[in-house]
This record gives C-alpha cells, sequence and structure tokens, in this order.
C-alpha cells in the first residue's frame, strides 16, 4: 500500500521547550503555531513484502543513527494503531522539502506531519487530523501542529487523547505575511529540547506560559494582529533565554538574526509599521508583517544581507494524488 502526503513547517507562536517523556514526546505545556506556506514537505510511503528492511531518505539521503530512530517511531506508532496485514512489511519512506532544513524553518513540522497523514493511509487507519497529529508527535510535537495547519494548538497531557492538536478559528491569515530572514546556521533542537528542565530559568518560564496560551488564543480569536505578534516576539525572547541557560549554553542567533531584530525594531518604532519577529530554536528569523507593508518591509531586511522570502498561512497536511509519488 502506497500514499503520498504534504505538509507545511510551523513558525511557533507560544512554542514549547523541554519534553516530559521523550518516546511519546509529550511536551510540559501548551504550544500554538502557524503553518507556512508555499513552504512544504512531500513524503511517500509504501508498505511492500519487496522490500528487505525499512528505509528513510529525505532529499536523497538515506537517514542513519537518530534521525533513522525518530522516522521509525512514527512508522511503528502507525504500525501499532492498525489493523491491516501488509503494514507488517518493510516500508519505504521518501521525503523531499522546498525549502532548507535544519536552520530554524521547522523543517521536522512538516516531514514528520507529512509521514504521519501518508502512513496513516498507507495502514488504512481511518483517522481525524487530530487523531493523525497523535502519530507525527512521536517524531516531533511541533509536527502535531503541522498535522491540523494554520493556527493549531498542542495540548498536553499524559496520553493521546489529550495530547494531540487542533485548530484555532481566527481570520489573521488574510491580512499576514511571513518575511522569512534565512540565517544558515546548524542547530540540534533535540538537544535544546533535553536540556531546557535543567535551565534555572524553565520554572520561569513554566509559570507563566499557561497565561500567553490564554493571551495568544484570546488574540487570534479577536483577530488582534498586534497582539498576538507582540506575544509571539517577547516569547521567543523567552525560548531563547531558556535555551542559553541550560547546561550547554547553546547561542543560536548570529549577528545577522540581531541585525533583523533592530531592523524590525526601528520599522515599527519609528515608522509606525506592524512588524513583529519570532524565532524559534534557530538562526533564522520570522518576520510578522501585513499585507499592505510586505513588499517594503521584505526589501528592509533583504537590506540586512540576508536572503529573504515571502510565505503566508498554510492549511493542513493532506493526501495528494497518485501521480505525485516520489517513487
Amino acid at each position: 500500500m502506497k500514499a503520498t502526503a504534504m505538509a507545511h513547517p510551523i513558525q511557533g507562536l507560544v512554542k514549547y521547550h523541554g519534553m516530559r517523556d521523550e518516546i511519546e514526546r509529550l511536551p510540559y505545556h501548551d504550544s500554538i503555531s502557524l503553518c507556512t506556506a508555499p513552504s512544504h514537505t512531500r513524503t511517500t510511503v509504501e508498505f511492500s513484502m519487496d522490500y528487505d528492511e525499512d528505509t528513510f531518505v529525505v532529499d536523497g539521503e538515506e537517514l542513519e543513527g537518530r534521525a533513522a530512530e525518530r522516522v521509525e517511531a512514527v512508522v511503528e506508532k502507525a504500525r501499532s494503531m492498525s489493523d491491516a496485514a501488509h503494514t507488517v512489511y518493510p516500508v519505504r519512506l521518501e521525503s523531499e522539502n522546498s525549502f532548507p532544513s535544519n536552520v530554524g524553518l521547522g523543517s521536522s513540522s512538516s516531514g514528520f506531519a507529512a509521514a504521519a497523514v501518508a502512513l496513516a493511509e498507507a495502514a488504512e487507519l481511518d483517522l481525524s487530523l487530530p487523531e493523525i497529529s497523535t502519530i507525527a508527535r512521536v517524531g516531533s510535537a511541533s509536527a502535531a501542529r503541522a498535522v491540523t495547519g494554520a493556527f493549531s494548538q498542542l495540548h498536553t497531557g499524559l496520553n493521546d487523547e489529550d495530547c494531540r492538536s487542533r485548530r484555532i478559528p481566527t481570520n489573521l491569515h488574510e491580512d499576514l505575511k511571513v518575511i522569512v530572514g534565512l540565517v544558515p546556521y546548524h542547530k540540534e533542537t533535540e538537544d535544546a529540547h533535553r536540556e531546557a528542565a535543567d535551565s534555572h530559568m524553565f520554572e520561569a518560564r513554566n509559570a507563566h506560559i499557561h497565561n500567553q496560551i490564554a493571551e495568544m488564543r484570546d488574540a487570534l480569536r479577536e483577530d488582534d494582529f498586534e497582539r498576538a505578534f507582540e506575544l509571539a516576539e517577547m516569547d521567543s525572547l523567552s525560548l531563547a533565554a531558556t535555551t542559553m541557560t541550560g547546561p550547554s549554553g547553546w547561542v543560536y542567533w548570529q549577528p545577522a538574526t540581531l541585525a533583523i531584530f533592530n531592523r524590525v525594531r526601528e520599522l515599527r518604532e519609528e515608522e509606525d509599521i506592524p512588524v513583529y519577529f519570532s524565532t524559534d530554536t534557530g538562526a533564522s528569523v520570522y518576520v510578522n508583517t501585513t499585507d499592505e507593508h510586505a513588499e517594503y518591509v521584505e526589501e528592509q531586511i533583504a537590506d540586512t544581507g540576508v536572503s529573504t522570502t515571502t510565505w503566508e498561512v498554510g492549511g493542513p497536511a493532506r493526501l495528494l494524488e497518485e501521480d505525485d509519488h516520489l517513487f
């Protein structure tokens, strides 16, 4: 059985940090994000007796080590939920990204989301998107939100019934433009999550995060652009503070990252343009603004010396036609 799916990566708005369970990837608290399009991952999976073993290929390279283990966890989660006889056969999974990976743009979120949707189809699982999000979650908690798409919230919990993603109704997608300032820099997000709880800032972050979630949900429901993305900007600083004060003292931001921050604040404070920066665990920057100002803002961000592109809000992960199979 073969199936192909596509998913968009996420920009974290109120981001999760740290995992209470590294196997099921259960976070300590809720998180909210938006999906970015047209950036996407396309993934094809097939269970077949013709294969000798499970094989995972991303952007033309066969995965090994920890990367392969994370994909295997998602495959095994789907297998465990299926009664289809063919899922005992080895699986081949191939994935392609339309955007750079491992630079802070959420490639793991779209990758595991697309894999989960394709696996659910190939394993003949009759599941809703929130249910499929629990399969994606064991690869990456952010991937759960990429399954449901647009503006979504991953609810914390100790089981699949509670810890799943659901959409948040809002009309902010109609006017939002996301300018991406690409700052290539290798990162290890999984290690940062593993160390988060050892930071002396972690308890402080957990103490205020629940109010941040409530504020963000309300801002989205009220279509309040400035409040929503001011919260996202502040949460980026909180996330970085926790990451930088872990045992390894990781600092992902680069000079170009800070140059973008400064330009965004100049545009907002000196020219009264509604624009806010946001980062996940990486050096690249999301610059959130409105359609009216997007062209000018992109020019200003590009003037800092980085490559830029403009994205918008993407929908949920979805199945594709047979003509879109990667093999």
